[in-house]
């Protein structure tokens, strides 16, 4: 056995290698301008990048305009933006983390306020705009009734990641995970709950996966064969007549099968408020991780509420997923991987800058 932590021994994905195991997941900041970032978005990756993290992702970064949950999200669909998301991508790299981008759409959760402002519908008639899904139905009472999408849309919107995928590649992102979890565009389609259509992209799971497929397709034609691609999952929508795990590991076959999937992070819920989760506990999705990488034979990220590094390590050590993907604790310590490094006995990634530091 190696003497070096499962945490920080390096992790290779194609041509693409990172430092250790940890990944910072996508978290929404909720404050960009017309989808373009700004200082506090530097300094927010710029610390979790020297903060010792193997991967660092942007936030989810929405590939149009009504493609945004509220009017301050992040975007990727022009060349202002990607320059921005150049100085990101090159500061990352340059903290010695492997810079990722998420590619998303909000869908039918498009169109509300930010958190701290109640996470409330903005109607078209005050400033927001009308959303997207696959069929006529809203998110939540008082929701705008989200416009079902065509087949032509359908395939607009797959040009639109296809589009945002080369614009990454192009600023020097070197992972894209697509966001098909969490109730928002593509996990819609993916969902009983949400998708009631009776076309090609309705009814079996397999139908109700064409989207996320077709997407998948968009963005590998502009995404090199040598780079990953991960992929987000909503592992069960925690509701009677949703998506189930075995419904995923079933999907994750037919990810795997493709051979252009590198890695499924292994979410849960948001499709409805109606959801019931039984219990919230540290990492009370793990269970959803492991099945999918032994039964569909994928890669797979663990989330949900992992503090401990000796818990991380355990999940690691196991065999229970390949990547460790942190995110509140991340947002309350960026130095979490120091501090986990020395918990675990290994040498933390620190800047030179901070050869100073010390860590309680």
């Amino acid at each position: 056995m190696s003497a070096t932590p499962f945490l920080f021994q390096p992790i290779s994905f194609r041509s693409v290698t990172a430092r250790n195991r940890i990944m910072v997941s996508p978290m929404c900041q909720y404050s960009a301008r017309d989808g373009l970032g700004d200082d506090w978005h530097v300094q927010h990756l710029g610390a979790h990048a020297a903060g010792g993290a193997g991967i660092v992702f942007t936030e989810a970064t929405h590939v149009s305009a009504v493609g945004r949950i509220t009017p301050q999200c992040l975007g990727l669909w022009n060349e202002t933006h990607a320059a921005f998301l150049r100085r990101l991508a090159e500061l990352i790299a340059r903290l010695g983390a492997v810079p990722g981008i998420q590619l998303a759409h909000a869908g039918r959760k498009a169109s509300i306020t930010r958190p701290w402002e109640g996470s409330t519908p903005i109607p078209p008639d005050k400033g927001g705009w009308v959303p997207l899904g696959p069929s006529p139905l809203p998110f939540d009472e008082g929701h705008t009734v989200p416009h079902p999408l065509t087949p032509a849309e359908i395939a607009e919107i797959a040009g639109q990641f296809a589009a945002s995928a080369r614009m990454a590649r192009e600023a020097g992102f070197k992972i894209i995970e697509i966001h098909a979890a969490h109730g928002y565009l593509l996990h819609s389609f993916l969902s009983p709950i949400s998708n009631r259509r009776s076309d090609g992209y309705g009814g079996d799971l397999i139908a109700r996966a064409r989207f996320l497929m077709e997407t998948l397709d968009a963005v590998r034609a502009e995404w090199p064969e040598e780079l990953p691609l991960f992929v987000r999952l909503s592992c069960t929508d925690w509701m009677d007549g949703g998506l189930t795990i075995a419904d995923t590991v079933q999907l994750a076959k037919m990810l795997a099968r493709r051979g252009d999937v590198d890695l499924i992070d292994c979410s849960s819920g948001g499709i409805s408020p109606a959801q019931r989760i039984p219990a919230l506990y540290p990492g009370y999705q793990v269970p959803f991780a492991e099945r999918v990488k032994h039964e569909a034979n994928i890669a797979t990220g663990a989330v949900g509420m992992i503090r401990d590094p000796h818990h991380a390590e355990e999940i690691l050590g196991n065999r229970r997923a390949d990547l460790i993907i942190l995110g509140r604790i991340l947002l309350a310590d960026p130095a979490w991987p120091h501090k986990a490094a020395l918990a675990l006995g290994a040498t933390p990634h620190l800047p030179p800058q901070y050869l100073r530091a010390v860590f309680a």
